[in-house]
């Protein structure tokens, strides 16, 4: 007998974010217990680059004098880390600001997501990435760091070392994120259900499960006639 799961069409749910983004994080957890509550097999869920700051420069800034020049005050601060320190509890993750030394630029970050998708192990990249950045501190815009999490996320550490020693896949990174401004991505995450419609925001795990639940009917309805 076939398995009724097994014989469901593909649903492809695309996320753009960045990984430097808390509230990505917390969008992460809950789209994995959105997808737990479906326990649906047949859907692929694939990331896509966006930085919330292209400007920070490829060596860093140090993070506290950016984010002071950002959100004014230390007070700020405080509180902007407590509302997302108390949301990630929610979901299980245990940011640890205060680790974070550097504000880094994404984009090598991206191109190391972007070649994890061919070998199959980008979710497992996004999630070490995310880890590195907001619960170990680590500086994920170092090259050497990003090649050693690569390879404990499965990806052949020393072979991207070496891409990213080169401009290897920068213009198509940069092209896709110019994409997603373009389709009205303004913020992250960014979750586009089938190619079909998006869900904005971390949101909660049933208002994702929703959405699955959408993306299935509209691809399981027959496609409309024509003349």
């Amino acid at each position: 007998m076939t398995d009724p799961i097994d014989s469901r069409p593909p649903l492809v749910i695309d996320i753009v974010s960045d990984v430097v983004c808390p509230w990505c994080y917390v969008g992460k957890r809950r789209l994995e217990a959105a997808l737990a509550e479906r326990a649906d097999d047949n859907i692929t869920v694939r990331w896509h680059p966006f930085q919330l700051d292209p400007t920070i420069p490829a060596g860093g800034l140090d993070r506290h004098d950016y984010m002071i020049k950002k959100f004014g005050s230390a007070e700020r601060i405080d509180e902007i880390h407590g509302r997302l320190t108390e949301a990630g509890r929610g979901e299980g993750l245990e940011f640890a600001f205060d680790r974070i030394t550097r504000s880094v630029n994404t984009l090598d970050a991206h191109r190391v997501l972007h070649w994890a998708a061919a070998a199959g192990v980008q979710d497992a990249v996004a999630e070490a990435l995310f880890r590195a950045y907001f619960v170990d501190g680590r500086d994920i815009g170092s090259p050497t760091i990003l090649a050693d999490l690569a390879a404990s996320a499965g990806l052949n550490g020393v072979e991207v070392a070496e891409a990213l020693a080169t401009p290897r896949d920068i213009d198509l990174i940069q092209a896709e994120i110019a994409q997603a401004v373009r389709i009205g991505v303004s913020g992250v995450p960014f979750f586009i259900f089938a190619q079909s419609f998006a869900v904005s925001g971390a949101q909660a795990a049933d208002v994702l499960a929703t959405a699955i639940d959408r993306a299935r009917a509209e691809l399981a309805a027959p496609a409309p006639m024509t003349a």
